[in-house]
């Protein structure tokens, strides 16, 4: 079994890059609360970043992000 903090996201990735790249996480990280996806501070926030000033849990959103993108 795969470790979904094993990539394809990283903590250290831009969250802009990572919705350009990986457009089926947007539900995903919509339905969290994480409206950044749209913002203009998501070409230079980590995903570390924006899981700290929305409050949630870098490793579940790391997970469920990995889990979306390698489960299609």
């Amino acid at each position: 079994m795969m470790d979904l903090l094993d990539g394809p996201v990283y903590e250290e990735d831009l969250i802009g890059d990572v919705v350009r790249d990986f457009p089926e996480v947007v539900p995903y990280l919509a339905s969290v609360g994480m409206h950044c996806i749209g913002c203009g501070i998501s070409r230079s926030e980590t995903v570390l970043e924006a899981c700290e000033a929305h409050r949630l849990n870098p490793i579940r959103i790391l997970s469920e992000m990995n889990r979306i993108i390698t489960e299609g």
